[in-house]
């Protein structure tokens, strides 16, 4: 059975990042200066060096330059100052920095060059500062009169290549799209995106298949600057296939729909957890710490401490905080008659706030064992009118179905897609999993 170029569903974030640990090795890094430069030792080092004669402005032509490498634990105003930037300076620097770039964010590794301007008797005054977040952008400050500062950003420009794999499933589908040399970032995208539909604990089973397009963004001097949208994906799952295409209407509106041209989302994700498994259903159940027979009303997912837990669907937060047995709580009023409820926390997330707005997909809180608990894990409740009811029990309409001149454009999108696709595994070095009955040379699903 070969997949072919269609797709369905939103993900289902559960199990399969189970296999994520040391197995998705693919993404690029970025080099040393960027913000994915973590190789560098964590200690601090400053490198000083003269600039080139420019016929820019003053500041820059004939400035020098500290070249710094963030350290663990540094701040940006302990490494200014610790080059001679006087606090106040340093100060308004970083005021300028934060309207285009959040200081916080600066990573181990990563390098920033301070400049200076020579001043006589060997003095020198501070004029600014110059870093690569990443491999396309690039973030300055400038000193602007005695005391202000500005700051300014820039992008090089990305071309935006597709690439095709395809594999067969043995274990995880994580495992699957790490011998398909395929991104985390994309595999987690399109664990988002099938998450509505699919359970990846319980519906992927072995010689499963699945195939994906997706964008790859490189700059004009060919370096890798990381991943784009997934343009299309399928699932084969025990015969049946599941394929989704991304869409933008003709208001602008990008989602994803399935071949019919009905939207993949639904008013709940099937699972908000990534990398869980199911440890208690919904039902009567011998309780393991209370040690006789309860109503267990809800579902448990097991997972590691700190695992990120998501808003099943956009809605109010009615309560958030300590609630006896539950432990950290979280309850999310979607509807008039839906709510969500997540227990046991080991954290709320710092936006998750009583009156605050989420939306499907937000990171909420994060996996605890307060509470009434034996082990790290969410207790995941749906209620309907106040009253826990299964999850599984409730119905989860789709999205919006494109009609008329929309789905005719739909359609278009769709051939497009596939035909490109094609054209993409064409040129395909496929590391795909042979069948059992396959031949191990075997690189394309087409001739296997």
């Amino acid at each position: 059975m070969t997949v072919r170029s269609r797709l369905g569903g939103l993900p289902t974030l559960a199990l399969v990042a189970a296999g994520l640990a040391g197995l998705l090795t693919h993404t690029v890094a970025a080099p040393a200066q960027a913000a994915g430069g973590r190789t560098a030792p964590p200690e601090r080092s400053v490198k000083e060096t003269a600039a080139k004669d420019t016929d820019d402005d003053e500041a820059s032509s004939n400035a020098h330059r500290h070249i710094l490498s963030v350290g663990r634990g540094d701040t940006l105003m302990d490494m200014l100052t610790g080059v001679d930037v006087p606090a106040d300076e340093a100060t308004n620097a970083i005021a300028a920095l934060r309207k285009v770039y959040d200081p916080r964010k600066l990573q181990v590794g990563q390098q920033v060059t301070v400049l200076f301007e020579p001043r006589r008797g060997g003095s020198k005054r501070f004029v600014g500062l110059e870093f690569l977040p990443d491999v396309v952008r690039s973030v300055s400050v400038s000193r602007k009169g005695d005391t202000a500062f500005t700051s300014s950003e820039s992008e090089k420009a990305v071309t935006r290549q597709p690439v095709a794999a395809q594999t067969v499933i043995r274990s995880s589908l994580f495992e699957a799209g790490n011998a398909a040399g395929v991104p985390v970032s994309v595999m987690m995208a399109l664990i988002r995106d099938y998450s509505y539909d699919v359970d990846f604990q319980r519906d992927l089973q072995p010689g499963d298949q699945f195939e994906v397009l997706y964008e790859r963004l490189v700059t004009a001097d060919g370096k890798n600057a990381g991943e784009g949208d997934v343009l299309y994906a399928a699932l084969v799952l025990s015969g049946k296939e599941y394929p989704i295409y991304r869409h933008k209407s003709r208001d602008g509106r990008i989602d994803y729909y399935n071949r019919d041209g009905e939207s993949i989302r639904r008013a709940l994700l099937r699972t908000p957890i990534d990398g869980a498994r199911i440890t208690s259903g919904f039902g009567m159940r011998h309780h393991p710490i209370l040690g006789f027979s309860k109503m267990h009303k809800g579902m448990d997912f097991g997972a590691p401490t700190g695992t990120p837990i998501y808003a099943a669907g956009g809605g109010v937060v009615e309560e958030v905080g300590p609630n006896g047995a539950y432990g950290n709580y979280i309850r999310i009023r979607h509807n008039t008659q839906i709510a969500t409820a997540y227990a046991h926390l080991s954290r709320i997330a710092k936006s998750t706030r009583r009156g605050a707005r989420v939306d499907q997909g937000d990171v909420i809180g994060y996996v605890g064992t307060t509470g009434r608990s034996t082990g790290p894990h969410l207790h995941y409740e749906v209620l309907k009118g106040g009253q826990q009811i299964n999850p599984k029990s409730i119905d989860l309409p789709t999205g919006d179905k494109l009609e008329g001149r929309e789905l005719q454009a739909f359609e278009q999108t769709v051939r497009s897609l596939e035909k490109t696709f094609e054209q993409a595994r064409s040129g395909l070095q496929l590391a795909r999993t042979p069948g059992p009955h396959e031949d191990k040379g075997c690189t394309k699903a087409t001739t296997c």
